[in-house]
């Protein structure tokens, strides 16, 4: 399995630069953010809680770092022309010598469209628009010449040079909706979403049958998952913990307590666990929650 942190792009840029700098050097295999413009409403976080932009934040990345892979989760097709992002990700896919993983979605999160006056349009609307930007996009990545007539995206023998340093940039698509796993089975090279053990493999179950389907192999598609992650002393605090969180994913614990969840994951098939730093701290405490993590949970996945 691979480990990598989510960086929070609410921390100011020097602490995530920090932080990112840290799991480098440490031996985590990636460091993704988020792509929103402000916090969620009602949500955990006030409303007026910082949001640095996600573009900016992993070119930056990309050249302050030279190991780690980049991703996102997951850019909001709604904000973000497929066109356009599709010449983001070569360019910083060069700035990074080839980490970039590139995150996708459909786009969701109301207040900020609202806010700054962009359509978010009904679910039905999100998935078809959201297949004709991966047309875009993959076409524009991989192919000499590109045309997508659409109903929501028009691009017309559309160059886009250079293409990216890896030979097939991998996309990441955020799902779990039977509609947007079928895309996922036909565009994806990584599948993403929040999850228990339990519900990955449920939602894992309709990807495979969306494969077979369409006559793709399965394993053809990296499967990654997040949770919130506590690091405690006291496992009755941390099933306790773990109670107050209600349906919102978490794990929480001792080294041994979270390494047996991690084996759960890893029982039904996930290859890459994503940890927020939301829950660790910042500074010296995250850095000791992130060592803790890589050096005594990580060893027995890899």
């Amino acid at each position: 399995m691979r480990f990598s942190l989510w960086a929070s792009l609410s921390n100011p840029w020097a602490d995530v630069l920090d932080g990112a700098r840290h799991a480098e050097r440490t031996g985590w295999d990636g460091v993704y953010v988020a792509d929103h413009f402000m916090a969620d409403v009602p949500g955990p976080f006030p409303p007026d809680t910082p949001n640095l932009e996600a573009t900016a934040a992993v070119a930056a990345l990309a050249a302050a770092t030279e190991r780690v892979r980049l991703a996102t989760l997951v850019f909001g097709i709604t904000y973000r022309h497929p066109a356009v992002l599709a010449k983001w990700a070569a360019t910083t896919d060069h700035v990074s010598g080839g980490r970039l993983l590139l995150g996708l979605g459909a786009g969701w999160q109301e207040n900020e469209h609202a806010q700054y006056g962009i359509r978010l349009g009904p679910p039905g609307e999100r998935v078809e628009r959201f297949e004709e930007a991966l047309q875009v996009v993959r076409g524009l990545l991989d192919d000499d010449v590109t045309t997508v007539a659409g109903e929501h995206y028009t691009v017309t023998d559309a160059i886009a040079w250079p293409k990216p340093v890896q030979e097939r940039l991998p996309i990441l698509i955020g799902a779990k909706g039977p509609r947007m796993l079928g895309l996922v089975a036909r565009y994806a090279d990584e599948w993403n979403m929040w999850s228990s053990p339990a519900l990955v493999a449920e939602h894992r179950a309709v990807l495979d049958q969306k494969c077979d389907a369409i006559g793709r192999d399965p394993g053809e598609i990296a499967t990654s998952t997040q949770a919130l992650v506590f690091v405690l002393d006291d496992d009755a605090k941390a099933e306790e913990l773990e109670g107050a969180m209600g349906e919102r994913p978490c794990v929480a614990g001792t080294p041994a307590r979270i390494a047996e969840r991690v084996a759960q994951w890893r029982d039904v098939g996930v290859d890459e666990l994503i940890i927020p730093d939301f829950t660790l701290g910042t500074g010296s405490q995250r850095a000791d929650a992130l060592d803790t993590l890589i050096e005594r949970v990580a060893p027995g996945f890899r």
